[in-house]
């Protein structure tokens, strides 16, 4: 049952009718308010507690009204006795219940076996469907242990028939290939793997293995991986049905077992592990290599522009002034026609200058170009060149639109003439040029051969083709056959969306009218521009002034906030009480209050380690995770544990969705913990922002930050406005922040609701704001370009309706895009919200580089320009929300200045070229920063409870009040880990 109830909430659920009261009228004392707590408990849950920690306080004291008996009487009423068994008896015949038996749960876990599909194996969702079943059957469930066993037995059925259908569809001589390839291999191995090798095939270490970093190496490498999952013959539709959290669960699983554990396994168990590594590993590495492909053709063209431009700048200067010398020699020019030039213009401009104009007009334009295509033919046809083949062989592209369909033509073109020595193709060949080659680049493809007659240049060709390439994949509009993220993008759609639109509109809170939706938003234009409009002549903060012969908005900056002034004074109070406090006993205190680390299951069939065994070891080897100090440093700490231990927990327990499942405990309980009178009412509001961390380089996601100036990775993060962070996730430097921000606000996991989201400038776009808008998230960016802004008319016609705006209004929104698309548009934020593809994925589409736009896209930008000039009234007029977008950032800021205070180990650089592990130290980097929030907030409210702080605290004590401070912490020195010793949070001294 959850915590936290408002009154309207408790008056629902809890208040006796009258026909109920007769049920305690007889009864007396701890007896009536027990009885009368665990009937209001069960009609609720539709189950007795498990013990009285369960029931909130805040159900007890309203139940304790209605029964006119003190709420703390309740603490007597004892659920061991048999007056509790009584009373469960009579409130079970009251609501027609029975209680279960052998045979209930056995037809329950035959149930839930076939319910294990669509709940993705997740134990707690099946749990909630078990509590669902037992109360539409009126059964009591039985203990939580009981429970539990129901649980692992419906899973481990539905396993077992997953393993033998599985095992049954593969070959004889699948399995052979499989277990050749395994055969006497280890299958984990600690170290990097060796990128040199030049074997056809590779052993399941390397199979497993990330890229490396951009270059033919890694393609050639990539498609020996591909080729050599492909030998092994799976079948396309192996997997198919079967969600693919399922089939990751298996991969884990394969990786983390080394051979003679895999052996152990019975052979439909084995094969069909190894098979879903296999399957889904092809998929990854598919998705590599077209990443690979569209950087490699990317880095051919800047290297190309990059070199010319060093080059042009050894010997060119800029002439300054060319309007000014072509007027004065003009002049000169008419004023002396029959002169002779060296007398009438080197006299005005002299003959250096000359020189120089006429070299820059020779290097800008499509003479730049023609010499960037020059040094890009180099180095393509004497180096990259050698990767085409290969690629096409390997890969098989598609699209679902025919105007694409020639780039798919000129590829397989450029494969039909692999291996042919010829500068031109020849004259009979049906050669596409629409759709292929751009009309400004044209002249570099078209070449005169020996007879003057005007030919297709080979290797131009192929260069001009791959980049188109690259282009309609980036954007999806080509697609790849086997890929996952560049897979079919009709595939990123829900299937079901026609038969469940209602729902689907419904869960959206949208409605199912296009006219009602696009009328709603017209008002908010009309609204939000009448109150701007309104306010102007008003707003000294807010001007509309001229640059560069555009209009451009002023925003004067607001006055400092005022200093606070105790906040000091409290960390050094909370320095005097905890001082120097360890950071490994801050990750315990927390997991010994909270129990995370139950969050991390096993990937083996079962624990063979005492739990209290694999906590401590879980505390050890988070921290070392989380510190980025590693888990051999931490293992010479005195606490009995080897690194052996630690890699074993690490293998076996450590991964992605344990860490999020714990970051979401951890969570709820800050959000269940806090006080109001110090924190405020609920939060829903969220900030969200990107931090750069360095990382080693020898992978395709760390990339050079032109504005941080060093390479590493990006960590984008999104905080609640008291410093506690809700979601995290890994990108690259380059990639959109406008997918990351929406996947936080989507996937987050805790219950934290969120309305509003801040963002700075490179977190919003027109298609952010509309694609926020559709999920039902009020989009807020800072923005740094806000001088250049335009609103948009709501309709065509009123020109002079807004006088004081005129300077900075546009045309009209194009409402009829938005009407033609709307089904459309839902659909694409139905995807996003039920995850049926990743968020990153679906937002490809949706680019500004697609010279083709998308209906859909157009219709997305027209729908951002509205909610955009919505949101930027607001934003004008209001000054307040200026400061709150600000102060969110500023959250942000903060979260990240404390990264480096906790993931100090090896200069703050993630030390590896596997992504799965560069995603495990960012999580436990989270999950460990909360922990510090978590523990932080009981200490603050400890000693904010005394009366004597609480009143010297003034209003912008509590405006800086953060629980995301570390002066009393000390995350180095000996690795100890007492599990007997607490930090004395509840062992006050004033």
């Amino acid at each position: 049952m959850k915590r936290n109830w408002e009154l309207e909430e408790l008056i629902d659920h809890f208040t006796f009718l009258p026909n109920e009261l007769t049920l305690i009228r007889n009864k007396t004392g701890n007896t009536r308010i027990g009885f009368a707590v665990m009937f209001k408990f069960f009609q609720y849950e539709a189950r007795f507690p498990y013990s009285k920690n369960e029931i909130p306080k805040a159900v007890i004291k309203y139940i304790s009204k209605q029964t006119q008996i003190e709420d703390h009487i309740f603490d007597n009423y004892d659920i061991s006795s048999r007056m509790f068994f009584n009373h469960k008896a009579q409130i079970r015949e009251y609501f027609g219940f029975r209680e279960s038996t052998n045979d209930d749960a056995q037809n329950i876990t035959d149930w839930l076996s076939k319910q294990v599909f669509y709940h993705e194996a997740d134990t707690e969702n099946l749990k909630e469907e078990a509590y669902k079943k037992f109360r539409s059957l009126q059964i009591e469930p039985p203990s939580v242990e009981r429970i539990d066993r129901i649980i692992k037995s419906a899973i481990y059925a539905y396993e077992n028939q997953l393993f033998q259908e599985t095992y049954q569809k593969m070959s004889k001589e699948t399995i052979s290939k499989m277990e050749n390839l395994i055969n006497d291999l280890a299958i984990y191995d600690e170290t990097e793997v060796d990128y040199t090798s030049d074997a056809d095939s590779m052993s399941f270490s390397e199979l497993r293995a990330d890229p490396g970093r951009i270059g033919l190496e890694s393609i050639f490498r990539e498609i020996t991986k591909l080729r050599t999952i492909r030998q092994l013959g799976l079948p396309d539709n192996l997997f198919n049905n079967i969600p693919q959290k399922i089939v990751k669960r298996y991969k884990l699983r394969a990786v983390s077992e080394k051979l003679p554990e895999l052996r152990r396994h019975p052979e439909h168990v084995r094969y069909t592990i190894l098979s879903a590594f296999f399957w889904l590993r092809s998929r990854e590495i598919t998705d590599n290599l077209i990443e690979l492909l569209i950087q490699i053709i990317h880095r051919i063209g800047v290297r190309a522009e990059r070199k010319v431009d060093k080059e042009l700048l050894n010997d060119f200067r800029r002439v300054n002034g060319k309007t000014n010398l072509l007027f004065q020699m003009a002049d000169a020019a008419l004023n002396n026609p029959d002169g002779i030039v060296r007398n009438v213009l080197y006299p005005v401009v002299n003959e250096n200058k000359l020189k120089a104009l006429v070299k820059e007009f020779k290097n800008t334009g499509s003479k730049y170009r023609q010499k960037v295509h020059t040094v890009m033919r180099a180095s393509y046809g004497t180096h990259y060149r050698r990767m085409v083949p290969q690629i096409l062989n390997i890969l098989e592209f598609c699209s679902n639109n025919d105007v694409h369909r020639p780039v798919i033509n000129a590829l397989e073109l450029i494969k039909k003439y692999t291996g042919i020595a010829s500068h031109f193709f020849t004259e009979i060949e049906d050669i596409p040029i629409d759709g292929v080659i751009r009309p400004k680049v044209k002249e570099m493809v078209l070449e005169k051969d020996d007879n003057g007659q005007e030919r297709i240049n080979r290797i131009n060709y192929e260069i001009i083709t791959l980049q188109a390439l690259r282009d309609k994949l980036r954007c999806k509009e080509i697609w790849v056959i086997g890929a996952n993220r560049f897979r079919n993008p009709d595939e990123d759609l829900p299937t079901d969306f026609e038969e469940r639109r209602e729902e689907n509109y419904k869960a959206l809170k949208q409605p199912l009218d296009s006219e009602e939706f696009i009328n709603n938003i017209r008002q908010s234009m009309y609204e939000g521009l009448s109150k701007l409009d309104a306010c102007m002549p008003n707003n000294d903060k807010v001007k509309f002034t001229e640059r560069g012969g555009r209009s451009w908005i002023s925003i004067t900056p607001y006055d400092p906030q005022p200093e606070p002034t105790n906040i000091s004074k409290l960390k050094a109070e909370i320095m005097r009480h905890w001082p120097m406090t360890n950071l490994l006993d801050v990750l315990k205190e927390a997991d010994l209050r909270l129990n995370f680390t139950d969050h991390f299951k096993t990937l083996a069939t079962y624990e063979r380690l005492d739990r209290s065994v694999i906590q401590k070891r879980l505390i050890l080897s988070l921290f070392g995770l989380g510190t980025n100090t590693g888990l051999k440093r931490v293992s010479a700490g005195n606490h009995g544990e080897s690194f052996q231990d630690l890699l074993y927990i690490r293998r076996k327990f450590i991964n992605k969705d344990n860490l999020r499942n714990a970051i979401s405990a951890v969570v709820n309980a800050i959000l269940t913990s806090r006080v109001k009178d110090i924190w405020g009412e609920g939060t829903t509001t969220c900030a969200s922002d990107s931090k750069q961390v360095g990382a080693w380089d020898q992978n395709i996601l760390t990339e050079w930050h032109a504005r941080y100036r060093g390479r590493g990775i990006m960590i984008y993060w999104h905080v609640e406005k008291n410093s506690v962070c809700i979601y995290s996730q890994l990108k690259t430097c380059s990639s959109s922040e406008v997918s990351a921000m929406i996947e936080g606000l989507l996937k987050h996991c805790t219950d934290v609701e969120i309305e509003k989201n801040f963002v700075d400038t490179h977190g919003q776009s027109e298609v952010a704001f509309a694609f926020c808008h559709l999920l039902g998230f009020n989009l807020m960016p800072r923005l740094k370009n806000i001088g250049k802004a335009k609103l948009y008319r709501p309709d065509a016609g009123i020109i002079n309706m807004f006088p004081n705006l005129q300077p900075v209004l546009t045309r009209n929104a194009n409402w009829e895009l938005i009407r033609q698309q709307y089904d459309q548009m839902v659909k694409y934020a139905t995807a996003l919200r039920l995850g049926t593809a990743e968020t990153e994925a679906i937002m490809k589409r949706f680019q500004r580089n697609n010279e083709i736009k998308h209906p859909t896209y157009l219709a997305f930008m027209e729908l951002g320009k509205a909610i955009k000039t919505i949101f930027l009234c607001e934003y004008l007029r209001s000054e307040e929300l200026r400061i709150e977008i600000h102060q969110g950032l500023n959250v942000v800021e903060n979260w990240n200045s404390a990264n480096g205070f906790i993931f100090y180990g090896k200069g703050g650089e993630i030390s590896t070229n596997r992504y799965e592990d560069q995603e495990i130290a960012v999580l436990t980097l989270h999950l460990l920063q909360n922990c510090l929030v978590y523990v932080n907030t009981l200490m603050i409210q400890k000693i904010l409870s005394q009366s004597k702080w609480l009143e010297i605290m003034t209003p912008e004590d509590f405006r800086a009040l953060t629980p995301l401070i570390y002066t009393h912490i000390n995350p180095y020195g000996n690795f100890d880990l007492n599990m007997n010793e607490r930090i004395p949070i509840d062992i006050f001294a004033s």
